[in-house]
């Protein structure tokens, strides 16, 4: 297919690649493969759109975002079959991906008419007695939007939303692995009546042209999604830009002994396994007062143990595989230098092709990888605890999180633990997992830069713009 656009057009590219699917192994499309030369040309497009972007007026934007939701709303079973194929994600987790960009999309489409300043005191200070004046919010520019694969629909949505809500124009490189669900939206988004310079698309690997579109000086904002390493070569590439990053997390869970240990461990399971534990705000590690380890320990494998391992398109399947078989083999080996150190494996521990069995560790050292890095796979680790500040001590000792989680039924411990977490977000009673794409969403410590979620996202591309009169 034709897979770059730019100029108001769909083109080729010299070379192609192909996108597979991870379970089968099968081919499902080509797709271009873009060069350096075919990023300037889509960078000076949607540099070119900016003029065109500024020019609607805020219920326009709105429009176009309501007519592309209902768009992908009236085609959802092709974009959930889509985002199965490219993924590996189980059809009922991409059905749900696909009603939570249903929603991104009409979230933005709220906020291009929300978008409001305030008026502004100048009499509050000595000599502006004779002033009165207002600020408001204007766009940008040109948005750079870099989307990873692991919600490879929503999370394109959660940039193309906010940032044409705000009036900007957007250069899209969708993830390597998964961008035909990314060019299925696009095209609604077109068909919808977004200006034809609005947007450019890229698809392709990042190697081969990102130093380029980071570094340029027509982008405005660079807004990535995905690893530290990526992130720091794109820090260091971008110049004077603003610069948006989610980069991940090491979430950490804490089980009081008086919470409801069954609701608790399937929550836990649940936020540990969606995806294939493939999700930045997964569980990792839960630490439990050992007072009730011994009965959360034995649900949560029992619920682990449940869960149905196989082809994701059926609709039964719990789990399905991971991106590629290299990333499962990644995370097999973690699980058995985590048994080499002395771990022991409660449930799991298998792999097949790209698929990892959901496994639960527990009597691992804090050395080992999967308690010390982001797994980013389906493996959780149990750790028991006596003392709540030592529990604490280690959830927080990782230095990238986005969400932490408590389940209890003190509200004076709850009402703690949401202080002394240091974590963007802090569930109680619900795991990490929890994401409502209205809420303000990013990392704590080294764990991002800049906040997501759609009014947020909407501010940080936007800029205001201060107007005072001086009257006679």
């Amino acid at each position: 297919m034709q897979s770059l656009y730019y100029d108001g057009s769909w083109h080729d590219a010299a070379s192609r690649m192909d996108i597979v699917n991870p379970f089968t192994g099968a081919v499902i499309d080509t797709v271009g493969a873009a060069t350096e030369a075919d990023a300037a040309k889509a960078l000076a497009s949607a540099a070119a759109g900016r003029a065109a972007m500024k020019a609607l007026s805020s219920g326009e934007r709105s429009a176009i975002l309501h007519r592309t939701a209902d768009a992908v709303a009236a085609d959802a079973p092709a974009f959930a079959a889509m985002i199965v194929a490219e993924t590996g994600k189980p059809l009922k987790a991409a059905e749900k991906e696909v009603r939570r960009c249903v929603n991104t999309l009409r979230l933005s489409a709220e906020e291009a008419v929300r978008l409001t300043g305030e008026t502004i005191p100048f009499d509050s200070f000595a000599g502006g007695e004779a002033r009165q004046g207002y600020y408001a919010y204007e766009p940008l520019g040109l948005i750079v939007a870099i989307t990873p694969f692991n919600d490879p629909l929503n999370l394109v949505a959660h940039k193309l939303g906010p940032a044409i809500a705000a009036g900007n124009s957007v250069l899209l490189k969708p993830a390597e692995q998964a961008p035909i669900v990314a060019l299925m939206l696009v095209k609604k988004l077109l068909v919808a009546g977004l200006p034809a310079l609005g947007l450019a698309v890229l698809t392709g690997r990042g190697s081969d042209f990102g130093d380029l579109i980071v570094a340029s000086p027509e982008p405005a904002m660079i807004s990535f999604t995905g690893g530290v390493a990526v992130a720091g070569r794109i820090a260091a590439k971008a110049g004077i830009k603003k610069l948006a990053m989610e980069l991940g997390a090491n979430s950490p869970v804490i089980v009081m002994a008086d919470a409801d240990i069954e609701t608790a461990a399937a929550s836990c399971v649940s936020g540990a396994f969606w995806a294939a534990g493939q999700n930045c705000i997964g569980v990792q590690r839960i630490l439990v007062d050992e007072g009730a380890y011994a009965a959360f320990r034995d649900a949560v494998v029992r619920h682990t143990k449940a869960l149905v391992v196989g082809d994701p398109m059926q609709p039964g399947t719990d789990i399905g595989p991971m991106i590629g078989e290299a990333e499962a083999a990644r995370v097999e080996a973690w699980v058995r230098d985590a048994v080499a150190r002395g771990g022991r494996v409660l449930a799991g521990g298998k792999r097949e092709g790209a698929v990892m069995w959901p496994t639960v560790l527990e009597n691992v050292p804090e050395a080992a990888s999967v308690i010390c890095a982001e797994v980013f796979g389906p493996v959780v680790t149990l750790v028991p605890f006596s003392d709540f500040d030592d529990a604490m001590k280690a959830a927080n000792a990782p230095d990238h999180t986005i969400h932490a989680a408590i389940f209890t039924r003190d509200v004076n411990r709850a009402l703690g633990a949401a202080r002394a977490f240091e974590a963007a977000g802090v569930m109680i009673n619900e795991s990490t997992d929890y994401r409502l794409d209205a809420m303000p969403f990013g990392g704590a410590k080294k764990g991002s830069m800049g906040r997501e979620g759609v009014k947020f996202a909407v501010r940080e591309m936007s800029q205001t713009k201060v107007v005072c009169f001086t009257l006679a």
